[in-house]
């Protein structure tokens, strides 16, 4: 077929659009057009692309190719889009099946080599795609990332050819297991709190509705309270807190990031004090 279709995602924020790759294949002198707004790392793709194929021993088309990302208003950034615009050449000149991408959304930065790099934002695509009823095929890299969303499927692969593999039925890509929830982690518990029965009970209906909590007055431990509100003690918090972090340039684990966030409060805290104006540590 002259034109090929491949679901992927962008990042705007928190959200994580969703962005149609659209590959036509047409007469003329060989070149490789990218339109839809793309920023400069989206546009090196074609080279990189080209380069990948070429080592994974497929055949690059010496057509006309033009690569449609739309919507057209959206800015398109970082390389996750070249394994998309990847797969749609190759199903653009027939290399691999083309009805087998519909249930699939894939987003990956490629290597000269074929391999696969780890993206950021994998959390808050794989989130998207659940909502929308699609698979989601990404780098192994950001596997662990993705495996805070819950009853969403997720095919981690290494490299181009891997996906390739699984899209023919040659050899089907493992299903990433979901990271166990909160509550199987061995850690504080309510019942080591002692007296405070009104905060305890607004804990658990929080957590039992899956609400948000306001915490409001100082750090007495003495009180309980540090405790009480713990992250950790509340029902899987990873896919909202951990979706906003997930989108920065240096991916952290969620319990890592929100312990490190606690301490950090406590340091700036002291510092406002006692008149220490020095930058924190």
């Amino acid at each position: 077929m002259a034109v090929a279709v491949v679901h992927s995602r962008a990042l705007s924020g928190v959200d994580a659009p969703r962005v149609t790759v659209e590959v036509h294949l047409a007469g003329g002198l060989p070149a490789v057009h990218l339109v839809g707004l793309p920023e400069t790392e989206v546009r090196e793709a074609r080279d990189r692309v080209r380069a990948a194929l070429q080592n994974a021993q497929f055949e690059f088309p010496a057509r006309r190719i033009t690569v449609n990302l739309a919507p057209a208003d959206l800015p398109k950034e970082s390389g996750r889009f070249d394994l998309p615009i990847a797969l749609g050449i190759l199903a653009a000149t027939g290399q691999i099946p083309a009805p087998a991408l519909a249930q699939y959304e894939f987003a990956g930065e490629l290597a000269l080599t074929g391999e696969l790099r780890a993206i950021r934002g994998a959390l808050a695509m794989v989130l998207s795609a659940r909502r929308d009823g699609r698979a989601f095929v990404l780098p192994a890299a950001s596997a662990a990332e993705a495996s805070l969303v819950r009853d969403a499927i997720v095919h981690p692969a290494a490299s181009l050819l891997e996906v390739c593999a699984h899209l023919t039925g040659r050899a089907p890509l493992p299903v990433l297991a979901p990271r166990p929830p909160n509550d199987s982690i061995a850690g504080p518990d309510l019942i080591d709190v002692r007296g405070q029965a009104q905060a305890k009970r607004a804990l658990e209906v929080a957590a039992a509705g899956s609400h948000s909590i306001l915490k409001v007055g100082t750090r007495d431990p003495s009180t309980g309270s540090p405790d009480a509100a713990r992250p950790d003690t509340l029902r899987d918090p990873a896919p909202d807190t951990g979706g906003t972090f997930a989108i920065g340039r240096r991916p952290m684990g969620l319990y890592k990031f929100a312990t490190k966030t606690r301490d950090g409060n406590r340091r700036k805290t002291a510092r406002k004090r006692d008149g220490d104006k020095g930058s924190p540590s």
